[in-house]
């Protein structure tokens, strides 16, 4: 009796410990994790890992709100997910800067000289003694982009003087400068453009630029609200015209503020007198003696050729009135640069007291 008693109380102490830890076991696992279990799991071992990673993400994800912008785009990532995070924000505020569209003010806008000229006075004093006793810059806006372009093709490897006379005839040719447009100048034959003075070449030029009219490639309209990179690439295309044609027709067609002729040479040659250099500066240099210009670099190229204006002898004038070539500085070939920079330097000039400067 003694013995069965005995066994009775093991039994019955042990079947209450054995029924308690099964529902305190079932009951963890409902509590501690509401994701769906698989009925055999592999590994139970992991199941009280789960709930810590689902619990540490929603934590984060609470706390993000809270951090100040500033502290968030300056902190270092510690881990994967908080790394993502901080290069999504600086990325897309980089993006953001970048959206923002470029505002190209042409310097015939009213007052926008007066603004370069502060600036420049400013970020430049050599340069703003220079301002002080030079005349003051005038642009009138006067033409069409496809005319000043065509313009530009037939004044190329010309005085000032023959590339007038020829362009009169070209005008006149087409009926006005109204007048003259991509369907004109397709409509006439090399033979006419041959009798008014026009090299086959130059004729080629034309009707290149004249098909990229008449194609989409190109429009006025496209041209004056292009930016000044995609402006140069695009005219670049054009058969005839290269970067220093390219540069001339943004300062004194479009007006463009911040163009830096880095090829021409009376402007090389008016940094070098400037600054006091001892050579002509290279079109590498010329951007970084003239980045403090920016964004009215234009306006010190002008100031650059009326600097040089003033130091021409009226023998070398002379000289440069009798003819030659204009060429891109490219093409130019170290013995000729001195007369390359006095023939570029009368087109500028030329130029210039067009525009009623």
């Amino acid at each position: 009796m003694g013995e069965q008693t005995q066994t009775q109380t093991k039994t019955e102490t042990q079947t209450p410990s054995l029924s308690q830890s099964q529902p305190c076991s079932v009951s963890t696992i409902v509590s501690d994790s509401p994701l769906d279990i698989p009925p055999n799991p592999s590994n139970p071992s992991k199941i009280p890992i789960r709930p810590q990673k689902i619990r540490k993400l929603s934590s984060t994800t609470e706390q993000k709100p809270l951090e100040p912008p500033s502290d968030s785009s300056q902190s270092v990532p510690t881990s994967n997910s908080t790394g993502t995070i901080t290069k999504n924000r600086r990325r897309g505020a980089s993006q953001s800067t970048r959206a923002l569209p470029q505002i190209i003010k042409s310097l015939s806008a009213n007052g926008e000289i007066e603004n370069a000229l502060h600036h420049l006075r400013l970020a430049d004093p050599l340069l703003g003694s220079l301002i002080d006793t030079l005349p003051f810059p005038v642009f009138e806006l006067h033409q069409l982009p496809f005319l000043a372009l065509c313009k530009s093709i037939l004044y190329q490897q010309l005085t000032y003087k023959a590339g007038t006379s020829i362009y009169t005839r070209f005008v006149s040719l087409c009926g006005g400068e109204d007048v003259v447009c991509p369907d004109v100048v397709l409509s006439l034959s090399a033979q006419q453009l041959k009798q008014i003075g026009i090299s086959g070449r130059k004729t080629s030029f034309l009707y290149d630029l004249a098909n990229k009219y008449k194609t989409g490639i190109l429009s006025d309209d496209t041209v004056v609200k292009m930016d000044d990179r995609s402006l140069f690439t695009m005219l670049s295309m054009v058969k005839g015209i290269g970067s220093w044609s390219v540069h001339m027709f943004m300062i004194f067609s479009l007006y463009r503020p911040d163009v830096l002729p880095v090829s021409d040479l009376g402007v090389r040659k008016g940094v070098k007198m400037l600054y006091g250099l001892e050579e002509l500066p290279r079109p590498s240099q010329m951007e970084q003696l003239c980045e403090k210009w920016r964004p009215y670099r234009s306006i010190g190229a002008w100031y650059m050729w009326r600097f040089i204006e003033g130091k021409e002898t009226p023998t070398t004038a002379a000289v440069v009135m009798e003819g030659g070539h204009v060429q891109p500085l490219q093409q130019i070939e170290p013995q000729q640069e001195v007369q390359q920079h006095q023939l570029q330097l009368l087109e500028s000039i030329n130029v210039i007291g067009s525009l009623g400067a």
